[in-house]
């Protein structure tokens, strides 16, 4: 059910979206800060939805197909946010770039291996993906401006952020790989199975005649008469 807690979690991340392009709009130290926090405790929720859904076993199919809708929108957000704005640098837009295009491809894989029934299980490594991922956006969306509204200006938050974006960058390119793997294989199994089936039926031959059964005499021109 939509209203379930589990849903209603991922819903929040959706409806996060808005505020969090709200907060980064102003362009203020503290409007910085905001849009991380609103940012972070949204990325929070993909960890409590799944664990309450198992919890209560309020597993659903809307609950499956929502949640990496949530994610893929939140972080996409973020991301378009941060270029958009300057926040990233010209090294920090590369990390960027490889993420929204893994999720583009991860999107068709998963749709792909959905209709043939293939489920692929969370490996730990995708969670340390998402952890560095969510953590970098986090991060860079508060800045060092937004640092500074807590006395953390000392620090060099944006170079931490970037540092993290290109950590999550090659994280997302490993788990993406299993993906693409998992169809290709899916994909060479078929051309194997579809190579066997016409091996063992060939195409149709010519009836021979059956034994004994008059065979057809040719049409010949009539002997000639001698006068």
């Amino acid at each position: 059910m939509p209203t379930d807690l589990p849903n209603l979690l991922t819903l929040s991340r959706i409806a996060a979206i808005p505020l969090v392009v709200l907060f980064a709009s102003l362009e203020r130290p503290w409007a910085d800060l905001a849009a991380c926090v609103v940012f972070s405790l949204a990325a929070i929720t993909d960890y409590f939805d799944g664990r309450i859904a198992r919890q209560r076993r309020q597993i659903s199919s809307f609950g499956r197909m929502l949640d990496p809708i949530a994610d893929k929108l939140l972080v996409g957000a973020a991301l378009m946010l941060l270029a958009g704005h300057g926040r990233l640098s010209d090294y920090g837009l590369y990390p960027a770039i490889v993420i929204l295009l893994r999720e583009i491809l991860v999107s068709g894989l998963r749709e792909f291996l959905a209709g043939i029934r293939l489920g692929l299980p969370v490996t730990r490594l995708a969670k340390w993906k998402t952890g560095f991922q969510m953590g970098a956006l986090g991060t860079l969306l508060a800045g060092d401006s937004g640092a500074g509204v807590i006395f953390l200006d000392v620090l060099p938050i944006s170079l931490i952020g970037e540092a993290m974006l290109w950590t999550a960058a090659v994280l997302t390119l490993a788990t993406g790989w299993d993906y693409l793997q998992a169809g290709l294989r899916h994909a060479a199994g078929e051309r194997h199975a579809a190579a066997a089936s016409s091996a063992h039926h060939p195409g149709p031959v010519e009836a021979l005649p059956a034994a004994g059964a008059a065979r057809p005499v040719e049409a010949t021109d009539p002997p000639a008469v001698r006068p």
